[in-house]
């Protein structure tokens, strides 16, 4: 029996996706080969790739004047790779400086990953309320060279509603929880990137879209691993790419056309995450501590609503292991944060939430 993964990443993947990777898993496209073994510059993998490249661009909407890079290393490695690709200097010259807003625990890991080559400037932070809301943020200093926002924020639950306005200066966001889960206006950034675990497929893949003028300004000394225009340069194959993973990618990216793109995700989405916050809204054991303004529509968290920490604690574990008991997985929240998270992400169907939010009911009214 499949359970209802809430998990935040590795999360959920669409049942059809699954069977049919299940079933080409020993012969893929009649290559009687699985993609697990095929060569990622023979002619039965270019296909592959060309067709997952092919179709993020149509669903996202991506201007031929960027690139699309296959990378490895997460959505954390890219918190030194954009500094080093858009900002490092040559060694000896001064240090060159990036606006970042810190609205969440990865948002801070980036800048503070960034200030190991440049000056960060925080234009922003939510930390004074731990991060449970959109900060208003600043405009860039003078001379900066980017714009850092994560424009989804995984273990509190906060979204941008919009992206901030930066005139000249290239913004860059983190969308690895949020990727298609709604239309985005990619031409507003100058580089996007997403963790494929969480909306798109497997772990171990990195998609980064980047407009064609950043690149190549990497100081000498930067490692060609490190470079996109290296990785451009190649077709995202300067070495082995995670070919599984790509695979994955494609065949998710298939299944979201069929369910209307971002367009049709969005309004689905937006339907789940409206009926678990209406139940939290009535709910006098459960609450968000997220403002409504700045709530995600793709992790839910929630707390009890118990003002005895201890008695707080205690129901929140019974709460999470009677919930797996009832095949609703993975919702207990961040290990820095505690309380619950339910992680609703595009292959979360709505039957999933509407049966948490029936379990919650129950316990609720048994807790009373």
């Amino acid at each position: 029996m499949r359970v209802y993964n809430f998990s935040s990443g590795p999360s959920t993947l669409p049942l059809p996706v699954l069977e049919r990777a299940a079933a080409e898993m020993t012969d893929t496209n009649g290559t009687g080969q699985s993609v697990m073994e095929m060569s990622h510059r023979s002619g039965d993998f270019l296909p592959i790739i060309e067709k997952t490249e092919a179709l993020l661009r149509e669903l996202i909407g991506i201007p031929p004047n960027y690139k699309v890079l296959f990378l490895q290393g997460g959505a954390s490695l890219q918190f030194s790779m954009i500094p080093l690709n858009l900002a490092a200097a040559e060694a000896g010259a001064p240090k060159k400086s990036a606006s970042y807003v810190e609205t969440g625990i990865f948002a801070k890991k980036a800048a503070e990953e960034a200030s190991r080559y440049v000056d960060v400037h925080t234009r922003g932070s939510s930390k004074d309320k731990d991060y449970t809301y959109i900060p208003a943020p600043l405009p860039p200093e003078p001379g900066d060279a980017y714009y850092h926002i994560t424009l989804n924020n995984t273990i509190v639950g906060t979204r941008w509603a919009a992206p901030p306005e930066t005139g000249s200066v290239p913004l860059i966001a983190d969308i690895s929880s949020c990727i298609l889960s709604e239309p985005l206006d990619i031409s507003r950034f100058a580089l996007v990137y997403a963790g494929a675990q969480k909306n798109l497929g497997p772990a171990g893949t990195t998609v980064v879209v980047i407009r064609e003028d950043l690149m190549g300004k990497t100081p000498s000394w930067t490692p060609t691993m490190f470079r996109y225009d290296i990785h451009a340069r190649e077709g995202s194959m300067y070495n082995t790419p995670p070919c599984y993973g790509i695979y994955i990618i494609g065949l998710v990216l298939e299944w979201l056309k069929g369910m209307g793109g971002a367009v049709g995700l969005a309004e689905l989405n937006r339907e789940k995450a409206d009926l678990l916050y209406a139940y939290l809204e009535n709910s006098t054991l459960f609450c968000s501590r997220v403002e409504k303004p700045s709530r995600s529509i793709m992790n839910v968290t929630f707390v009890s609503s118990d003002a005895d920490p201890d008695r707080r604690k205690d129901m929140e574990k019974r709460f999470v292991k009677e919930a797996a008991a009832q095949g609703l997985v993975n919702l207990a929240g961040h290990r820095l944060v505690g309380g619950m998270r339910a992680s609703i992400y595009n292959a979360m169907p709505i039957e999933g939430v509407k049966a948490l939010i029936q379990f919650m009911e129950k316990f609720e009214k048994r807790e009373k």
